[in-house]
């Protein structure tokens, strides 16, 4: 693997505390290229802009994946990955899915650590702060054939973030009509077209006083499937349901995480399809105790109430919130404040 170093570090210029999430970039970024079948030697190298044939197949036809992960940074000094294994595998499903082919799994973790390692000085500890890591693969042919492209290229870029939403109640709204993935579609992977579909709508929603949509099932609009941005969890009685991972829902590497500590507490999880008209019913029976959505961006993130068809619902105040707990359990294993007993912490 080939180690290109900066010149100088532009770190002194960042100011910390106040970043705007994924707008600031790291001093390195992870490159390799796939030609005549297959991937060439990695190199980390400067972050720098890169330089795209206008008819590269990925901005005509979409061949892009991308994966969201972070590293976390304890009290010691030292630096922690999170499941890095899982991210991984999960971009190879999605290269499967948008036929790219797959990157071998330990060049992504010796590369991914080589360039971690390399850039720790742009994480800062304490909870809340990390460093934003984007694995991406694209087509990088030039050619306007609409089939699969012959050539590709992985990066990794890294930007330092804090905290995804950053204060005030966060409102959603069900949709009722706009589709996010039907099924038989690339809703499972983390294909750069399930994101564009996903603005307009969005931003109707946002304009009516949301901040993000609730996407129901794509043939009757009846189940509740995911967010925007989050896989999502209602607790209902005393019981935790999570819509259950398909090829129209993204197979959630926090969302897994969370219903093993939800479990290990004792808590009741299933796994399951939940209609519209049955959360509507919980909210104005009183059931409805807390909803909450999860992923490796927001983490873990309590939503305070809900729209559909022209009517507001209301979560209550939760003096012991179950997502803040849940949260606090994941955070203190990622910034080794605690024990982890499932071994998903990576040194690095």
């Amino acid at each position: 693997m080939i180690i290109r170093p900066i010149q100088k570090s532009k770190i002194e210029s960042v100011d910390f505390d106040n970043l705007s999430f994924g707008t600031i970039f790291s001093d390195y970024m992870f490159v390799c290229d796939y030609a005549d079948g297959a991937w060439g030697e990695p190199e980390i190298i400067p972050y720098a802009p890169i330089q795209l044939d206008p008819s590269a197949s990925a901005l005509h036809y979409g061949q892009a994946i991308f994966e969201g992960m972070k590293a976390y940074k304890d009290d010691h000094g030292d630096v922690w990955l999170f499941r890095p294994d899982q991210n991984i595998k999960r971009l190879n499903k999605s290269a499967e899915r948008l036929a790219i082919p797959q990157f071998p799994e330990d060049l992504f973790q010796e590369g991914l650590h080589k360039l971690i390692d390399l850039d720790r000085d742009w994480i800062q500890s304490g909870i809340g702060n990390s460093l934003y890591i984007r694995p991406f693969m694209f087509a990088s042919e030039a050619c306007v054939q609409a089939s699969p492209a012959k050539e590709y290229r992985i990066m990794i870029i890294c930007a330092p973030v804090s905290s995804y939403y950053n204060s005030g109640e966060v409102r959603v709204k069900i949709a009722d009509h706009f589709s996010r993935a039907p099924q038989g579609g690339t809703g499972y992977a983390k294909a750069a077209g399930n994101y564009a579909g996903q603005f307009y709508p969005t931003q109707l929603a946002i304009d009516e006083g949301y901040q993000q949509i609730i996407w129901t099932d794509a043939a009757t609009h009846q189940y509740i499937e995911e967010a925007g941005t989050m896989n999502l969890f209602f607790y209902i009685g005393d019981k935790l349901i999570t819509a259950p991972t398909s090829d129209s829902i993204l197979d959630g590497v926090t969302r897994k995480s969370l219903i093993e500590i939800a479990k290990d507490h004792g808590i009741e999880v299933e796994t399951r399809q939940l209609s519209v008209s049955e959360l509507v019913e919980a909210s104005k029976n009183n059931s409805l105790k807390e909803i909450f959505g999860s992923g490796t961006a927001v983490v873990v993130l309590p939503i305070h109430g809900f729209g559909y068809k022209g009517e507001n619902f209301q979560l209550p105040k939760s003096e012991d919130s179950l997502a803040l707990r849940l949260r606090s359990d994941l955070t203190s294993i990622q910034y080794n404040r605690t024990d982890d007993p499932y071994g998903w912490r990576v040194k690095v």
